[in-house]
């Protein structure tokens, strides 16, 4: 799920400059803005103008197709990066891969996250939110097949075009939805979320029983994953293809933004807290293999831990906007999610499931407060479409140094274990960013009409 899947639906538009100051304390917004998931959501094309047209639906068979075919995207965003890190032993012994091209690898995706994403809005307006979003899928696909290759600068090659497509689709995915579902905003929500955890969990579970039951190794392992994109890719490529992009362009800028110490701190928890699951989504299954699991069940403890998440992603939001801070929500969740992290490098493996469960509720929650911190820290929709690009383009590359630094010690050392400073360090940095995210308060800026 986006950064961007988040929005302050309260917020006035005016044609006028606004001035943004920080709020006082309890200014979480109206009763209205924070009761119903729908108001939750993040308008990316709030800057648009003309404003974008809905998808043409004409009648209810269609709009079932659409958001079967919003949830079946979402289903591939993740795939990309929990069948890799599952068979990633096999393909070291396989390839001779080192410590640090491991490493390199599995964060090179996630590099591709915060370089795209902002490119995302002005494709979206130049070539029309379903046929980028076509163009998006073609990239996953494309990625995921030459993975299955074999070829170790091709596997590179791949993982950052798939990286660059699922970027995109990150961000104008939710927008899609939020122009196309506004009154079936919460369930879409949910199909997305459920989605969105799905792909990676099915990844990470089912990744290995393919390569055995096919007995074509990690590369057809690794390329299978490619039918499910190529299924909605043809789904969806009949829907896009015949809308015509309609010419608009960003008609509002926001101003003081990078300059705000607040919309930093709520980057920062943003990055911190991506950084701790895409060590997991990485990492955890190798290191639960170096402890003695087999491969088969470590892919299930990983595909545990991200089901759980669909939970907390759906509960936090409702929690968080009802209390007068969040600070106190994001330390406990930053807590347990170091404590659970912890867990499974020392902690008896007979207790591995219940500690699966503890990470999967603690980074569901960090995941969903730190979008709803984008939400309640800012003042109006276009606000919120800028802090969400400016949480994703930079976070995601602080979310990059967790997994890389992961594997580099591991690489350095031998061992999982020195990784536990990491998760440390990761952690108290968290916690910072969250006691200062969670303030009731707004970020300072100016809203401003392009050409006012």
């Amino acid at each position: 799920m986006s950064a961007a899947t988040l929005e302050r639906g309260s917020a006035a538009t005016t044609p006028t400059a606004q001035r943004t100051q920080p709020a006082q304390a309890g200014a979480t917004g109206s009763t209205n803005a924070t009761g119903a998931a729908e108001d939750l959501l993040i308008d990316t094309e709030a800057d648009n103008r003309p404003a974008p047209l809905p998808t043409p639906t004409p009648n209810l068979g269609r709009r079932i197709l659409l958001g079967a075919s919003v949830v079946l995207i979402a289903f591939n965003l993740r795939p990309v990066f929990a069948s890799l890190s599952v068979v990633l032993p096999e393909i070291i012994k396989a390839t001779g891969l080192s410590g640090t091209a491991a490493s390199l690898l599995t964060t090179l995706p996630i590099v591709c996250l915060g370089v795209f994403a902002p490119l995302a809005p002005g494709l979206g307006r130049r070539f029309g939110t379903e046929r980028t979003l076509l163009a998006c899928m073609v990239l996953i696909l494309l990625g995921t097949v030459l993975r299955g290759t074999g070829n170790i600068p091709l596997l590179f090659v791949a993982s950052a075009i798939a990286g660059s497509g699922i970027a995109v689709s990150n961000v104008l995915l939710s927008g899609l939805v939020k122009r196309d579902f506004a009154r079936q905003a919460a369930l879409m929500m949910g199909l997305y979320t459920m989605a969105v955890c799905g792909g990676a969990a099915s990844a990470a579970g089912l990744t290995v029983p393919i390569e055995h039951a096919l007995g074509g190794g990690w590369t057809m392992a690794l390329a299978m994953w490619a039918l499910p994109a190529a299924i909605v890719t043809l789904i969806w490529a009949p829907q896009a293809l015949p809308l015509k992009p309609v010419a608009s362009e960003s008609g509002f800028t926001v101003r003081g933004l990078w300059r705000d110490r607040l919309a930093w701190q709520v980057t920062f928890f943003m990055g911190l807290q991506s950084a701790l699951a895409y060590i997991v989504m990485g990492w955890l299954a190798p290191i639960l293999r170096e402890r003695g699991l087999g491969s088969e069940t470590a892919g299930y403890v990983v595909s545990l831990s991200v089901m759980t998440q669909v939970v907390t992603c759906l509960v936090v939001p409702a929690l968080a906007v009802k209390l007068r801070n969040q600070r106190g929500l994001a330390v406990v969740l930053s807590l347990l999610t170091v404590t659970a992290m912890l867990a499974m490098l020392f902690a008896p493996l007979g207790g591995v499931w219940l500690w699966a469960v503890l990470l999967g509720i603690a980074q569901g929650g960090t995941f969903a407060l730190a979008l709803t911190m984008i939400v309640l820290r800012s003042p109006d929709s276009h606000v919120a479409a800028h802090l969400s690009g400016m949480a994703q383009g930079v976070g995601y590359m602080v979310a990059a140094f967790g997994p890389l630094v992961a594997g580099l010690l591991h690489g350095w050392t031998g061992s999982f274990r020195a990784s536990s400073w990491l998760f440390i360090g990761l952690g108290v940095a968290l916690v910072i960013a969250g006691l200062g995210a969670g303030r009731t308060r707004h970020v300072g800026t100016v809203t401003v009409p392009r050409g006012a």
